[in-house]
């Protein structure tokens, strides 16, 4: 294999998580093409490619259609600009890789070496998932080499379903998320004690908890740093001590989680929730910051000795409270216990073992009868449900 085509969900200028962090690093060996979803509505029909990092390259798909996502009214101009797109720049031992089981159709007529799924979330659980996704992970399933999964979770709930599934859970970059980093700008001006967030802001936040909070403890400040998605701004509490932020620069997050003085996973506990690892939780101890969380089972198992888990706001406060009230030694003690869990996991390690992975999903492949091309395009073909051709 000499690149890695993949189809993502999620835009890279979004904001910065598990695609980016692997991706950029798998890119030192392998050229990456990331193909996001279409964006509608658009004069005409074309591909902007962006150099969003190293190695990595971003086709931006840009269609007549109206619908949102990789809605199957997309799949006939979408494979005809990503092979055309493929045969320009002569890529030809490429593997797929699918964050989006949705994406699937778009690529039955590309002929890989191979097929990657790296399952980040159960998008089945998420607002407004399309119908078709289930049947679609389903084909998915059948057709990858390798699974990845974005936590212990996840992972449990599909190790059954693929012979070759790898527990990969959120990891940290600690070089970038530390302690010691100066304050953000934005945040000179709100008093303390501060109370942070950052991350997406949409329906798996509970935004009753957040306003619970804040109401009981007026003198603290709550600062919610992160994009609004999938709800309506106008239904977010506007309390003075609520300061929604918006969208930061990945860049900018450190400085403002070692400006704050306990930090919040205030997850709504819903079906959207039920499997996720969220990345926060090891960027706020890699900056040595004590958090609270609700019971989110990826932080309850791992992590519940060092994150306290709370249901409501009386308990949120509680918890805060004794934080905020700790001794030297009781400081001294997380910080160890938190620097001792970062030790042990990084971005670099968990790329490099899904590298290796990767390889020897590919050995095993060039290893088959069948010719890996073929065989490939013929199990995209019985997956998405098109008859094959007869030459």
């Amino acid at each position: 294999m000499n690149t890695l085509v993949v189809f993502s969900h999620l835009r890279w200028n979004f904001v910065y998580q598990r695609p980016q962090h692997l991706l950029s690093r798998l890119a030192r060996t392998w050229p990456v093409i990331f193909i996001e979803e279409p964006v509608p509505n658009s004069e005409q029909d074309r591909i902007e490619r962006i150099a969003a990092a190293d190695g990595v390259e971003v086709w931006r798909p840009h269609v007549r259609g109206s619908e949102h996502g990789f809605h199957p009214a997309h799949k006939a101009t979408l494979q005809r600009m990503v092979a055309q797109g493929i045969a320009e720049q002569n890529i030809r031992d490429y593997w797929v890789w699918f964050y989006t089981p949705m994406a699937l159709p778009m690529g039955d007529k590309l002929e890989p070496s191979g097929i990657i799924h790296d399952c980040m979330d159960e998008l089945s659980l998420f607002k407004n998932a399309p119908p078709q996704l289930l049947e679609q992970e389903t084909a998915l399933f059948r057709s990858a080499d390798v699974v990845f999964t974005g936590g212990r979770s996840l992972y449990n709930a599909k190790k059954d379903r693929h012979h070759n599934v790898h527990c990969f859970p959120s990891s940290v970059d600690a070089l970038h998320f530390r302690k010691g980093i100066p304050e953000h700008p934005l945040l000179a001006d709100i008093k303390r004690p501060r109370l942070g967030y950052c991350g997406v802001i949409d329906e798996r936040i509970d935004i009753d908890l957040i306003e619970g909070i804040a109401k009981a403890r007026p003198e603290w400040q709550l600062v919610m740093v992160g994009p609004t998605a999938k709800i309506d701004p106008a239904s977010l509490p506007r309390l003075e001590n609520i300061h929604w932020l918006g969208q930061q620069s990945y860049n900018d997050l450190p400085a403002f989680i070692n400006g704050f003085d306990v930090c919040l996973m205030p997850f709504a506990l819903n079906e959207s929730t039920r499997f996720i690892s969220p990345t926060k939780t090891l960027e706020y101890m890699a900056c040595s910051k004590p958090s609270v969380s609700t019971s989110i089972r990826d932080v309850v198992e791992p992590y519940g000795h060092v994150v306290p888990i709370r249901s409501d706001a009386a308990g949120f406060v509680q918890a805060c409270e004794e934080i905020m009230n700790w001794d030297d030694a009781a400081r001294a003690k997380h910080d160890k216990a938190v620097a001792e869990i970062i030790a042990r996991t990084s971005w670099d390690a968990t790329a490099d073992a899904m590298r290796k992975l990767i390889a020897e999903a590919e050995t095993k492949r060039e290893s088959q009868e069948l010719p890996a091309v073929a065989n490939i395009a013929a199990e995209l073909r019985r997956a998405c449900n098109t008859p094959a051709r007869v030459s």
